[in-house]
């Protein structure tokens, strides 16, 4: 027997138990997904209005990729938060979380240990911060079109649209929309150049 099959077959055991915890979680938050989803790891749910279109491809955890790996991936509604991960999108080890919307594309890749929030989570105002935790969070939609590529430890902050077939470089954090084509880097992310 070779040393080969013997790591497959002894990973073979914490695998279907990633997997039931998996389905579990999906059912659970009633997420809808389609029977090509492959999860490599758990995945961290919580919310409905969750949504996996067909080829969805996520990491969750350092054996499966070892950039961003001291996290799982996260997604996370709140309200009526949406989440929508488009075909064949690939995602390592991130954060998602909606309190309006994020929308992903097709055939996007997001990086290890990437963060996306469409809200501030807290107030802005520190009497209302203190007093109403929950009261006047602002909030709106992230949108990323089709073959986007989210470098490692990115943060793409609410109301940013990406533009079909941009990068993100590692690291940005992206506080304004990203025309399309075009690829952008550093805090706060700028221009860099045409991606052709």
């Amino acid at each position: 027997m070779s040393i080969t099959w013997l790591k497959k077959l002894m990973k073979f055991p914490a695998r279907c138990v990633n997997d039931c915890y998996n389905l579990v979680q999906l059912k659970r938050f009633h997420a809808a997904y389609d029977h090509t989803l492959k999860l490599n790891g758990r995945l961290y749910i919580s919310g409905n209005g969750i949504s996996l279109e067909k080829g969805v491809e996520i990491n969750s955890g350092y054996r499966f990729n070892p950039i961003g790996g001291d996290t799982r991936t996260i997604l996370v509604t709140r309200g009526q938060g949406k989440i929508v991960i488009g075909e064949n999108t690939g995602i390592s080890n991130s954060a998602i979380v909606a309190y309006r919307s994020v929308k992903i594309g097709k055939n996007v890749l997001i990086g290890g240990s990437c963060k996306i929030y469409d809200t501030d989570f807290h107030s802005l105002n520190e009497k209302i911060r203190i007093t109403q935790p929950l009261e006047d969070i602002a909030a709106k939609p992230v949108v990323i079109e089709d073959g986007v590529f989210i470098g490692a430890h990115a943060i793409i902050l609410k109301g940013v649209t990406i533009g079909k077939g941009s990068i993100v470089g590692a690291g940005s954090v992206v506080t304004k929309s990203i025309p399309p084509g075009e690829i952008w880097a550093g805090n706060p992310a700028r221009f860099v150049r045409k991606t052709q």
